[in-house]
């Protein structure tokens, strides 16, 4: 079994490479059944979900799209990537940039097995949230959920759309301070639709919702649906998708620290005077990064919060 170390910036991370034969008894999640998934089994010590969050941030980047992490004391996260997406050295680079210094994370991968993923997924890993004790995330299949001003119902296919990540739980958590009536809105990597539907429920007038993935495209879609709500534009596309677009009251963006940084010019322009854009998706330590990015574009820092060492931050786009 091959080893590798690597020091990147002072902070020692060791990962090993282990290729297994099919597992019967995988923890699994809901996978697309047309497309064939890689699965891989991550170690990492010593462990936390703040770690283990982390790292399936990291994944996503490098083109992982469903999670299953554990409240154990295994420390394992089990992560899915499409078989012709995979790319061995664009793992190994990812895992070297873990920002914890000391962490050691293995891995070992199979051929996901052909079984109803979205049963297991619904039986095991997802679970209703509760935010700021006004709206509720839940999926078709909960019983007895608790009553709140907003119900958001969904049929969960990746788990950052689900609203237990610090990020997204807590643009939803902002979105419920403050009044959307009439409001044009726009939602970069919809995810799910969460975010765009909770705007819409909040008032409103419009929301265009984009996403880079086709599966998210079609998840949102099916979503919007699902919670009988109207006036949501869905469109497969990233921000080039934005050319004669808006202009918007408000920008939501739940990405990533480099996509924020590249787009954030058009994201501006886009953007009515007095407009806000709500940021997340990044850690706190590169928020000085994204202000001084969004000041060259006329856009001045609100406020921030953290949770998990999640950043989500408010800016206002200078009348």
């Amino acid at each position: 079994m091959p080893t590798t170390s690597i020091q990147p910036n002072g902070a020692f991370v060791t990962f090993s490479i282990e290729h297994t034969q099919q597992s019967k008894n995988n923890k699994t999640i809901y996978l697309l059944s047309t497309m064939k998934y890689l699965q891989f089994t991550f170690k990492l010590s010593p462990s936390s979900t703040d770690f283990q969050d982390i790292l399936c941030a990291l994944l996503g980047e490098a083109g992982f799209d469903s999670f299953v992490t554990t409240e154990d004391e295994s420390g394992t996260l089990t992560a899915y990537i499409k078989f012709d997406e995979y790319d061995p050295e664009q793992l190994q680079t990812t895992l070297s940039t873990f920002p914890v210094p000391g962490i050691s994370i293995s891995y070992s991968y199979e051929q996901a097995e052909d079984k109803d993923w979205n049963a297991v997924w619904e039986q095991n890993y997802f679970k209703p949230l509760i935010v700021d004790n006004r709206c509720v995330v839940a999926g078709t299949m909960h019983n007895n959920v608790p009553e709140a001003e907003y119900r958001i119902t969904i049929d969960p296919r990746m788990s950052f759309g689900t609203g237990h990540h610090a990020t997204t739980s807590q643009m939803l958590s902002e979105l419920l301070k403050i009044d959307l009536t009439g409001y044009d809105v726009l939602d970069m990597g919809c995810g799910t639709g969460i975010l765009a539907i909770l705007a819409r429920m909040r008032g409103a007038a419009s929301v265009l919702a984009i996403d880079n993935d086709e599966w998210c495209v079609s998840n949102t879609v099916d979503n919007i649906a699902l919670n009988h709500v109207d006036s949501i534009t869905v469109k497969l596309g990233d921000a080039t998708t934005l050319k004669n677009a808006g202009p918007f009251d408000l920008v939501l963006a739940n990405i990533n620290r480099n996509i924020l940084i590249a787009d954030m010019e058009t994201y501006s322009h886009t953007m009515k005077p007095g407009a806000r854009l709500f940021t997340s998706g990044y850690y706190t330590d590169d928020l000085p990064a994204l202000q001084q990015c969004a000041e060259k574009f006329g856009l001045k820092l609100v406020h921030s919060r953290e949770k998990e060492r999640w950043c989500c931050a408010i800016f206002q786009k200078e009348d």
